[in-house]
């Protein structure tokens, strides 16, 4: 009879674990010790095991010897850490109790037809007056050139790039690449924006990046760049959390700040306008202190250089790092999954007041928002072409929907009348992020920066300040 092949799915790999783990229908890849069959974290899967193991207290995802479980703990990875000295709780959270939040919200497929109509008819009340549709400004940047005409990207990777590369584009027009300040990537990631801003930039120096990302992640781009005049530093903090005025690069340098993001997801997207603007001791850089420019950068015309405008904020006699305020230079942050926002976090509570709306609209806008994407989303859901990894559909875990709901709504509204209302939905949403923008001193708009076929969520949220 001939024995299965060791190749990790008939048969354990020589020298690895011998237990089968039926949720990757494969065993077990960890080495054993000399004379053992199963690995530590398998061991009681041994019958003759004189150890036991046991979930540890902080993370049950991993486990322990019982007998070294104080040591464990001493060094566990989950255990808890120190808070950064820039960690201030909930500093860029709405209330955390709010009188206008529904105790329940209603699911839209429990929702009567007169009920939806209703809803339909506020939400276009509350876009009169606006374009439905945004300026289309798909650009591309020299720096990206090179990397999008490589044979080797694949599908995924080329729009990915191609992203960027207008991202960077609609930057330099709006003249916020250049020298004298420090990017602030909210949602960073592995980090590849502010890789790409900073070979944009390679010429330039004082030029910093705090890449802001609340979990650990592998294969980050920014270690390429460590042994570089450029200072590339990660904030492992959850934006709700993040007080930049309490960033000792930003205390020490008083650079301005710009902040970027790509694909920043739901309430991230109002935490980081919150965390760049919500505080009184924060200011457009440009209407308080030096002006960068008594006109407003969108005036401006592509290609004049303005990288030199923004200086670094001057310490005033006694003043503390501190108590030094933080300047904004600018804002990019391309937007996506609405469903996703919270009505406590959200920054046009306002806008959203001042036409008769509050968060049990909010609520279901924000349901409603998925049915923008959900029928293109549908259309695009084909096997993945050659060459893709398993990183191919990566955007689309930020075009999650709820599509149980679509099915009940059929027989009520057509596929094209709820793309509209969706459409619509994020209009609203992000039209009081803008008004938001638009009180604290900025000219703010919204425009497409790719094309639909590259990325459902193409839409560019910028901000400048405003001339005086």
């Amino acid at each position: 009879m001939e024995l299965p092949t060791a190749d990790g799915v008939s048969a354990p790999l020589p020298g690895r674990c011998a237990f089968y783990v039926e949720k990757k229908n494969r065993y077990c890849k960890m080495i054993v010790g000399s004379g053992k069959a199963y690995c530590g974290e398998h061991a009681n899967a041994e019958k003759d095991c004189e150890k036991k193991r046991i979930p540890c207290p902080l993370d049950p995802k991993h486990t322990v010897f019982e007998e070294l479980l104080a040591k464990h703990l001493k060094k566990c990875n989950s255990r808890e850490k120190p808070k950064p000295v820039f960690y201030v709780q909930d500093i860029n959270a709405g209330p955390a109790i709010d009188e206008d939040t529904p105790n329940d919200e209603v699911p839209l497929s429990d929702r009567s037809k007169a009920e939806l109509d209703l809803l339909i008819e506020k939400l276009k009340t509350g876009v009169k007056g606006f374009k439905c549709k945004h300026e289309e400004r798909i650009q591309s940047h020299p720096a990206l050139h090179e990397a999008l005409n490589d044979p080797k990207n694949g599908d995924s990777a080329f729009k990915h790039l191609k992203q960027q590369a207008s991202l960077l584009g609609n930057m330099e027009d709006l003249h916020l690449l250049g020298p004298n300040r420090c990017f602030v990537e909210f949602g960073a990631g592995k980090g590849k924006l502010s890789h790409w801003i900073h070979v944009a930039l390679k010429a330039y120096d004082d030029i910093h990046f705090l890449l802001v990302e609340r979990s650990s992640t592998r294969f980050k781009v920014d270690g390429k760049h460590q042994n570089a005049d450029t200072k590339f530093e990660r904030l492992q903090v959850d934006i709700q959390h993040l007080d930049l005025r309490k960033v000792p690069l930003l205390q020490e340098k008083g650079l301005p700040v710009v902040g970027v993001g790509k694909h920043l997801c739901g309430a991230a997207t109002d935490l980081a306008l919150q965390c760049l603007l919500g505080s009184s001791e924060t200011a457009p850089h440009g209407i308080e202190g030096q002006p960068p420019s008594k006109r407003s950068k969108l005036q401006q015309q592509p290609g004049e250089s303005t990288g030199t405008e923004l200086e670094p904020i001057p310490r005033a006699a006694g003043e503390t790092a501190a108590g030094r305020e933080l300047r904004v230079g600018g804002v990019a942050i391309a937007l996506c999954c609405h469903h996703r926002c919270d009505w406590r976090h959200y920054v046009g509570k306002e806008f959203f007041k001042e036409r008769g709306l509050g968060a049990s609209e909010f609520a279901a806008f924000l349901r409603m928002s998925s049915w923008a994407t959900c029928g293109l989303r549908q259309a695009r859901q084909t096997s993945p072409p050659q060459g893709q990894t398993d990183q191919t559909f990566e955007e689309e875990e930020h075009e999650a929907t709820e599509e149980a709901e679509l099915d009940s709504l059929k027989g009520v509204l057509n596929a094209e009348d709820r793309e509209h209302i969706g459409r619509l939905c994020k209009l609203l949403i992000d039209q009081g992020r803008v008004h938001f923008l638009q009180q604290k001193g900025f000219d703010s708009r919204l425009l497409y920066y790719t094309s639909t076929d590259v990325s459902l969520e193409n839409v560019l949220l910028t901000a400048l300040p405003a001339s005086r």
